[in-house]
């Protein structure tokens, strides 16, 4: 089976790549063919030769980012009808600070995928740097928890 892992990233820490890595080193592990993709790197037309996509983005301002979006503003309803998919994001652990994977997993249903697993949500938080200044780092356990679900996702696609 293959599976692309297509991912906005907007900090300077790269943490929705990272969580997007990880989630491919696993699944390869579990003998999937898997390329992981900055979401301007993906060419819209091959999108068509993997059985099941994971789509994610940095929440931000309440929402997914703007690339992640217009890149699957490019396909049309139900063009990847019976395929698999699942959504994720990083953001904020604040009250109201909106999820981009919620959004994410709506446009992949109007796609005609069959989301297979909830969303993966995983938390950043803000520290001062040596020089005073805020950084965005993965909260403590996150990697390992976006490890945790490409396992499940691993075992729900071989089911």
């Amino acid at each position: 089976m293959k599976i692309l892992v297509a991912y906005d990233t907007s900090s300077v820490m790269r943490n929705t790549e990272k969580v997007a890595k990880a989630m491919s080193e696993v699944l390869e592990e579990k003998g999937f063919e898997v390329d992981s993709l900055y979401v301007k790197d993906v060419e819209p037309a091959s999108v068509r030769n993997y059985d099941c996509i994971l789509a994610g983005s940095p929440t931000q301002w309440h929402k997914a980012t703007k690339p992640i979006m217009q890149f699957l503003d490019k396909f049309t309803k139900d063009e990847f009808s019976g395929k698999s998919a699942a959504a994720f994001d990083t953001q904020i652990q604040v009250p109201l600070s909106g999820n981009a994977a919620k959004g994410i997993e709506k446009k992949l249903k109007k796609m005609g995928f069959k989301i297979v697993m909830p969303p993966l949500v995983t938390y950043i938080v803000s520290k001062k740097n040596v020089e005073g200044k805020n950084e965005v780092h993965l909260k403590e356990g996150e990697l390992e928890k976006a490890k945790k679900y490409a396992e499940d996702l691993a075992n729900k696609l071989n089911q």
